[in-house]
């Protein structure tokens, strides 16, 4: 990626916490930073409870965050916004969520669903022109004029993506959040999902934060990747340079479970089994959070939170075992 683009998006020690009791705080995000440019897609990945669909919740405003800075366009959005301010920034910023099932209001037609923004935003002058945007978001989506008039319930899974996507590009964002869009799908319908959005981005110059647990599906629509670990940022890299040469220790664990279709390959290769389960992030190891599961783990591991860096041109990774500092 070239650095001399223009960030959109600039996430700085980003921190969310939540009090589960009056003694214990889960660290759900702790000090995760990042930027998205203009036009990407930048994925980011991770195991179930690893803290990235939170990242993508606060950056939106959905969560206050505890502490950190996000940046939108080059302006702080992570403080106390006027009314006016966060309803442009909903307008520029818009979310697809994970559960077709869930995120679609199942007493509302399709119709009233996807217009729902143009008439917060009053982005519509007439009852006309109000449905031929519908119409016309519909058939964007690979649905048609006849769904307009129907409930969620009546639609199956990947039908339901494309309405929640269609509501998403209602109001012409900037950016927009898919948070898991496809892992509560048929694989037989991900990829229609998946090749819908970089159709849409390629035409519509959209910006995407791609949030994912399938990373063989990140590799295919992302420009860059970002792997989180317990709330913390592990590794972060151009998606060829993240696969060809992945650093952190999880990474290459992560990696080495993605099937090979050559059946030759996939009987000899050498996977990487992580030991243990993951530490819960309300009582989180110290120093490196993945040293207790990390197979090259070192006494500084333990004493010593490994620093965010840049191992090689755009190619960022927080281990000891490529600290330059350290091998000194």
């Amino acid at each position: 990626m070239d650095e001399s683009r223009e960030k959109l998006l600039q996430v700085k020690n980003l921190k969310k916490y939540f009090k589960v009791s009056r003694k214990d705080t889960l660290k759900a995000v702790d000090d995760v930073t990042f930027d998205v440019y203009k036009g990407e897609t930048f994925g980011l990945v991770g195991e179930s409870g690893c803290g990235k669909s939170t990242t993508g919740r606060t950056i939106i405003r959905l969560y206050e965050p505890t502490e950190g800075e996000v940046l939108f366009d080059g302006e702080e959005i992570g403080g106390k916004l006027s009314t006016k301010a966060k309803k442009n920034l909903s307008r520029r910023m818009q979310m697809i969520f994970q559960d077709p099932y869930a995120s679609l209001n199942p007493r509302m037609m399709v119709k009233d669903i996807i217009a729902e923004g143009l008439d917060i935003h009053h982005l519509v002058k007439s009852d006309k022109e109000r449905m031929d945007r519908v119409y016309h978001l519909l058939e964007t989506v690979g649905l048609n004029r006849e769904h307009a008039n129907r409930y969620p319930h009546e639609f199956s899974g990947g039908q339901r993506q494309r309405i929640g996507i269609a509501r998403a590009l209602a109001v012409d964002p900037d950016f927009i959040i898919a948070d898991e869009p496809i892992s509560a799908l048929d694989v037989s319908i991900q990829a229609q999902v998946v090749n819908l959005l970089q159709e849409l981005q390629e035409q519509q110059g959209l910006t995407f934060l791609f949030i994912a647990h399938d990373l063989s599906m990140v590799k295919h629509i992302s420009d860059r990747v970002g792997v989180m670990y317990l709330g913390n940022m592990a590794e972060l890299a151009p998606s060829d340079e993240l696969y060809d040469h992945p650093l952190h220790p999880y990474t290459q664990a992560l990696l080495s479970a993605i099937p090979v279709a050559d059946p030759k390959v996939e009987r000899t290769r050498e996977r990487i089994i992580l030991q243990g389960d993951v530490p819960s992030p309300v009582d989180p190891p110290s120093g490196c959070r993945f040293r207790t599961r990390c197979p090259f783990a070192m006494e500084i591991c333990a004493k010593a939170r490994p620093k965010w860096h840049e191992a090689g041109k755009g190619h960022w990774v927080s281990c000891h075992l490529h600290d330059d500092g350290l091998k000194k």
